[in-house]
């Protein structure tokens, strides 16, 4: 779904009707210091700064950011600080405090289920996300876009506040070299918290093959998997063998790209279908073949509760209405290399002239890749900064071409976009999955449809039992 699509309010909704409901985890940094800078509306951030079980720290985040009714029009947003191998203290601090918020005002009013949804590849990031999380009473840990191996430990330690080190890929890096980010729960508490239950894991892959190997060592083994197909929203995996492409561009997958769920199954972990699968039929064919059930995301963006922009939320439902709203594909948008599926909508990074017309430049930096330099020291680089510098870095230059910033276009869908010192407005991107073919279904009566109402319909099929509906 994006950054900050799936946030409390439509986790909550979705907890709420016997679901899983599952909040991003991406950038909850710069969300918590955005919101907190816009006026914070209705309080909800302040009112769960004021569980955090360490007041001083809450405090810190509150004095550095609060903006009582919000900056003026025109007025620049404060950064963030960017994770890095060796991340400041207060930058952890920031992560921790910003994932127990998301996490706890999920979780709060209700006795449901709660999980939180993570990229692999951000993994300077993971650690103090992941322990914000946890300190909230987060119920699961969803991850993609690389494979977890590292994290059943990773959630082991936490659980018991020990010191960790997730390894770091770094491009280019030589045999022997160990390169990691550490965090010390102690030491960025500044005391010791309570006890902590660990949450479940759900491994997101895309191949029977990833699920084989990430169960064959209990030390890899995640509580489950979620198999995603190629036409759910956001990253896609590349097609196995040599890549080709249709006329419009858009990778080809094939047979070889099929999940062998059958095989997923002979496992004994439980496991969801994603990607296709927004209808009660598919529900029913997913368990027949013994999935616990289905994630859904496209749909849950859409409803009401979804933090997606209101006016953004409007176009997207008014071209569907018209047939006329296209989601592709792209092979080169995406900073990490991978597929990733863009809205054509105008006014949006995805039309080629608000892609022209937008400064380059890397600030965010959530999907930096971390790469050798020549002297051994690691730097960071995005194909979507300026040209130059990326190849100053040892970048290549046809890297560069059609490369998006998602960090900035994501989180100015949801109307937190950064507003430059020029004037300039950050431009949206938004992202779906390929399959829109519930929506006449959902908005037969109102386009204004809530998240219970997507749950209603999923469960439509009086032969269909109740199974977990994940929210990417």
């Amino acid at each position: 779904m994006g950054v900050g699509v799936s946030s409390w309010r439509l986790a909550r909704a979705v907890a709420r009707t016997g679901q899983l409901g599952v909040v991003s985890g991406v950038a909850l940094d710069s969300l918590l210091a955005r919101r907190l800078q816009t006026g914070d509306d209705g309080g909800h951030v302040r009112h769960a700064l004021m569980q955090f079980p360490i007041p001083a720290l809450a405090q810190a985040v509150l004095d550095r950011y609060f903006v009582a009714g919000g900056l003026p029009d025109g007025r620049p947003m404060r950064p963030v600080p960017k994770l890095g191998l060796r991340t400041r203290r207060h930058a952890q601090q920031l992560t921790v405090v910003a994932n127990f918020v998301e996490v706890f005002l999920a979780k709060e009013g209700h006795d449901g289920v709660i999980g939180v949804n993570y990229l692999e590849k951000i993994q300077t990031a993971t650690p103090a996300a992941v322990y914000g999380a946890m300190l909230a009473g987060v119920d699961y840990v969803l991850m993609g876009a690389g494979l977890p191996t590292e994290i059943p430990g990773l959630l082991d330690a936490l659980a018991d506040h020990r010191p960790v080190r997730l390894p770091v890929t770094v491009h280019g890096a030589l045999p022997g070299e160990d390169h990691h980010v550490a965090l010390n729960p102690q030491e960025v508490l500044g005391e010791a918290a309570g006890p902590l239950r660990r949450p479940r894991l759900l491994a997101i892959v895309s191949s029977a093959t990833l699920a084989l190997y990430l169960a064959r060592d209990a030390a890899t083994r995640p509580d489950g998997f979620v198999l995603e197909t190629p036409v759910a929203g956001g990253h896609s995996a590349r097609p196995r063998g040599r890549l080709a492409l249709n006329d419009d561009g858009e990778p080809l997958y094939g047979p070889r790209d099929r999940i062998d769920v059958a095989k997923v199954a002979t496992l004994g972990l439980p496991f969801w279908l994603a990607g296709g699968q927004s209808s009660s039929e598919r529900l029913a064919a997913a368990q027949a073949a013994g999935a616990a059930g289905i994630q859904v995301g496209t749909a849950f963006a859409l409803c009401r509760e979804s933090g997606l922009d209101s006016g953004l939320k409007r176009q997207l439902l008014r071209e569907a209405g018209y047939d006329a709203l296209v989601v592709r594909n792209d092979v080169r948008a995406s900073p990490t290399g991978f597929p990733f599926k863009m809205v054509s909508l105008q006014g949006t990074v995805a039309d080629d002239e608000v892609y022209a017309d937008r400064p380059r430049l890397c600030d965010l930096g959530y999907l930096r890749t971390p790469y050798r330099r020549p002297d051994g020291a690691v730097g960071f680089r995005c194909p979507a900064e300026p040209v130059d510098e990326y190849v100053r870095k040892g970048g290549a230059v046809e890297e560069t071409v059609g490369s998006r910033c998602l960090c900035n276009g994501l989180v100015a869908t949801i109307g937190l976009g950064q507003r430059r010192a020029d004037a300039y407005l950050e431009p949206p991107l938004v992202t779906l999955g390929q399959d829109l073919t519930f929506l006449p279904h959902l908005t037969r009566q109102t386009e204004d449809f809530a998240a219970a109402d997507v749950v209603r319909y999923l469960l439509a099929a009086p032969s269909t039992p109740n199974g977990f509906e994940v929210v990417d």
